[in-house]
């Protein structure tokens, strides 16, 4: 699963909350903030982990600084050990 997030998603601690909630689940990939101003997330895991992470991430408190979520699902790479923020 990629997920580009617009909005005001930089400066908030979306990513620090992102990896923290990705702790509660059993999935891998990465977080980092895009020169845009978007914040990309990738992750892999069974798609209904990916799916409550994904509804986590609102619920962590961030939904109040997302205007978008552009998805894009795809087979998972195994590329991932744990999950990061990626700078």
């Amino acid at each position: 699963m990629e997920i580009l997030y617009s909005g005001h998603v930089q400066g908030v601690g979306f990513r620090y909350t992102t990896k923290t909630v990705a702790a509660g689940y059993e999935i891998i990939g990465t977080v980092r903030n895009l020169e845009d101003g978007r914040v990309e997330l990738i992750a892999e895991g069974v798609r209904d982990e990916l799916e409550q992470f994904r509804r986590a991430i609102r619920g962590a408190g961030l939904k109040l600084f997302i205007r978008d979520e552009a998805i894009t699902w795809s087979e998972a790479q195994n590329r991932f050990k744990g999950f990061e923020i990626v700078r």
